[in-house]
């Protein structure tokens, strides 16, 4: 059994007894076979206002995740460039911006998102590239209503690796849902992050005993190299 099981984020606020209580979920961690890199709405809105802490940012940026996002580049743009080396197939969430196609009466929170279209527009140090496939979506997860999985039977699929933001709302439901349609489920820790660092954790610790392998990204990177 890998003693890097519980190496992780959560370490600073999940006790020994909870950890006692969750011991029964301990298991070696991997990438499944044949993966696909599936990143979660790393688009400009999570990014505005720059590498400043949320709070600062929230009157502003209500969407944004300020610090976490920026220090989360580096590793992403390491895991991409392992992906594409590696030669998995690469999809992209974003939000569909079309306004005759959203409910109007539906709304998640009530925050007053002004985001232009351009804010859905996904990073360029994570551009895609062609052959990537950019799924739109209308509600947090990557498979509801969308056709990633029409895309991922087609394609041979049989694992994900999850990267994004954030942690507990789309890349969450993305993870649940992928999990459900019985697909291996690896997520990049320093590759998700969150407006606030209690959801991330707790959330990362709830998928690594439920229904993912969180994993460091180094460790990612190995797994796919490895099977090159």
């Amino acid at each position: 059994m890998d003693d890097r099981f519980e190496d992780h984020c959560w370490k600073d606020i999940v006790s020994d007894e909870i950890l006692s209580i969750y011991a029964a979920y301990r298991r070696d961690v991997f990438v499944g076979n044949r993966p696909a890199l599936l990143a979660i709405d790393l688009y400009e809105l999570a990014y505005q206002g720059g590498p400043r802490p949320v709070a600062d940012l929230m009157a502003d940026y209500p969407s944004s995740c300020g610090i976490k996002a920026w220090e989360a580049i580096p590793p992403t743009q390491r895991l991409f460039a392992a992906a594409r080396a590696a030669g998995i197939p690469i999809f992209y969430t974003t939000n569909d911006t079309r306004p005759d196609a959203r409910p109007t009466s539906i709304r998640p929170t009530n925050r007053q998102n002004r985001a232009s279209a351009d804010a859905f527009s996904i990073r360029d140090e994570f551009k895609p590239l062609d052959g990537d496939v950019v799924i739109v979506k209308q509600r947090a997860s990557a498979f509801y209503g969308t056709p990633l999985t029409a895309h991922l039977t087609q394609m041979g699929v049989e694992s994900l690796i999850i990267i994004g933001e954030s942690t507990s709302g789309c890349v969450r439901a993305s993870a649940v849902d992928a999990f459900s349609h019985g697909y291996h489920v690896s997520i990049a820790e320093e590759c998700c992050f969150d407006r606030s660092e209690l959801s991330h954790k707790v959330n990362l610790f709830d998928l690594h005993h439920k229904y993912a392998d969180v994993m460091k990204v180094a460790e990612v990177i190995e797994h796919l190299e490895r099977d090159r």
